[in-house]
């Protein structure tokens, strides 16, 4: 069966249809969308877009902590460090920063912490996990669109946050199902030498909220972490990052 994308009057077909990633021994899901193929200009460049999948939400706790937390090892496995080096060190304080965790956002992880958690995800799973790039992020929030919908009502930024995230996919879904791709929390995306975020997130406010906004890691993120040198895994002072998937093919 096709399933059939709308976004503004124009109908899009995909005969690929939604998939959940299910991770035996836990009740953690991540549900995975399909989007068409496409283009996208960004900065006065085409891009194509490929056929691929992006998960329904941002990454949520319930589905990072299997990773973080080493929850799908043994204590035998544990205790001997199988698999240690690509896992993350335990972070100072709450990792949720007390703002809730089954259903919320994972955040506070790195570019690279990100990076890691996309390879043990494609090698538990067989299939290829990674972060969208700037285009295919942009590409998918648009969902075909060319006017922002009304920001409170698709997005949790300053205005209707109480200055932290909620749990995901209360809000509005775009055109293509997805939803939270802008607000609640920022997205790490990949670029030619690093990582940006990208949707903005529950600091921000509905004014500067968009498809094209685009915010690089600064000193700040990262500012009271008191180890030396600072950790790899976590970003001590951005709660308003985290992720969300793309699976290929």
């Amino acid at each position: 069966m096709c399933m059939i994308l709308v976004c503004n009057g124009a109908s899009m077909m995909t005969d690929r249809e939604p998939f959940v990633e299910e991770f035996p021994g836990h009740l953690a899901q991540l549900r995975m969308i399909p989007i068409p193929k496409g283009e996208v200009v960004l900065n006065g460049q085409t891009h194509s877009i490929g056929e691929l999948y992006f998960s329904e939400t941002e990454v949520p706790w319930e589905v990072f902590d299997i990773w973080a937390f080493r929850l799908d090892q043994s204590d035998e496995e544990k205790a001997q460090g199988v698999d240690a080096e690509s896992r993350p060190s335990m972070p100072y304080g709450a990792v949720d920063r007390g703002f809730g965790h089954n259903g919320y956002p994972a955040i506070g992880m790195t570019y690279y912490a990100a990076q890691r958690f996309c390879e043990w995800l494609s090698k538990k799973t067989g299939k290829r996990y990674r972060l969208p790039t700037i285009a295919e992020w942009t590409y998918a929030a648009r969902a075909g669109a060319t006017t922002l919908p009304n920001i409170e009502e698709v997005a949790w930024v300053w205005e209707n946050a109480f200055d932290k995230t909620h749990p995901v996919g209360r809000k509005s879904a775009n055109p293509w199902g997805l939803k939270d791709m802008l607000g609640n929390v920022a997205e790490w995306c990949s670029r030619e030498g690093g990582g940006v975020v990208c949707g903005g997130s529950y600091r921000d406010k509905a004014a500067t909220v968009s498809w094209d906004l685009v915010q690089e890691q600064t000193a700040a993120w990262n500012e009271t972490d008191p180890q030396r040198p600072k950790s790899q895994w976590w970003l001590s002072d951005a709660p308003f990052v985290g992720i969300r998937l793309v699976c290929e093919g």
